[in-house]
């Protein structure tokens, strides 16, 4: 469980004076309108896009293989926006962090579903929230706690001056955080009836997965990690949809529990997962992170790379 991440002295050495640029950077956008910041996001992102051609081509890759039927320009125009949302979504983590509550209410657009929050912890239960690496999360997560404060699942970063900033920027719409590894504490929490944010839907490797469809691709390796937690008698497994829309509002929608699971079948059950995560992106496919190399791993191990 982490509540806080201290400030330590040894932050102000030279070894982290680059990450004190970025980070002061990032935070003097911070005070800008959000329309402003957006727009600056934005032409960050079309950097990306001219620069990074390396990560570039991964998205190209994912979206061709993911929509086989949608045409090159149209594939190209989706990359193009994708990079774009990348972009916004650096000066987003800056609101995300450093906003005041009333700024976040303002860009509060919607929230649907919060009754299946309230059903499931009146049951006695805590809630298993299936959520996308949507761009705008950092966001997404500040405007949910607005309502309700979750718990987040998390990797710490590598760079501990970057780990405080990210900690304690979390912490303002989490109730704590519990690291990737921690199972017992998200199994606890979950008993806890806390709502708990899990994020399944990039490749994890070989162990602990199932190749089954994503999109276009029908042998996606998928981990079956999900269904550890949400085989516990102490939870039950919702899914989170969120967009920005061209006003820059916060639009989130939570999906009704999945029934009957996890059923025992594991591919099945993870192809219901899948769903559940395309079912999101299509709300807004150039929001969602494409950069990831989610097709690395194939059940083949010498099959040529899609990369």
């Amino acid at each position: 469980m982490v509540t806080s991440s201290p400030f330590k002295i040894s932050f102000l050495g030279p070894r982290y004076w680059l990450t004190w640029v970025g980070v002061f950077f990032l935070y003097l956008i911070s005070w800008l309108p959000q329309k402003l910041q957006l727009a600056m996001g934005k032409q960050l992102g079309r950097l990306v896009h001219k620069y990074m051609k390396r990560r570039r081509h991964i998205a190209e890759v994912n979206i061709r293989h993911c929509f086989p039927d949608m045409s090159e320009a149209d594939q190209q125009a989706l990359v193009l926006k994708n990079m774009e949302n990348t972009g916004m979504a650096m000066v987003e983590t800056g609101m995300a962090w450093w906003w005041p509550k009333w700024r976040v209410q303002k860009a509060y657009g919607s929230i649907k579903g919060l009754e299946h929050f309230e059903r499931i912890q009146a049951s006695g239960k805590g809630v298993l929230m299936l959520v996308p690496h949507i761009l705008h999360l950092e966001m997404a997560s500040r405007v949910m706690g607005l309502k309700y404060q979750g718990l987040g699942f998390y990797r710490p970063h590598n760079n501990p001056l970057m780990e405080y900033f990210t900690t304690n920027g979390r912490l303002r719409s989490n109730e704590y955080l519990i690291g990737r590894k921690d199972v017992k504490g998200l199994l606890k929490a979950l008993k806890n009836k806390k709502i708990c944010y899990y994020l399944p839907d990039q490749d994890y490797g070989r162990k602990h997965c199932e190749f089954v469809p994503f999109f276009a691709v029908p042998d996606t390796a998928t981990t079956t990690g999900t269904l550890m937690f949400a085989a516990s008698k102490h939870c039950e497994t919702v899914s989170l949809v969120s967009r920005r829309d061209e006003h820059g509002k916060y639009h989130l929608e939570v999906l009704p529990e999945l029934e009957n699971f996890p059923s025992g079948d594991k591919k099945a059950d993870v192809t219901r997962v899948n769903q559940r995560i395309e079912q999101a992106i299509n709300a807004a496919p150039e929001q969602y992170m494409w950069l990831h190399r989610r097709f690395k791993t194939r059940p083949d191990e010498n099959s040529t790379s899609f990369y």
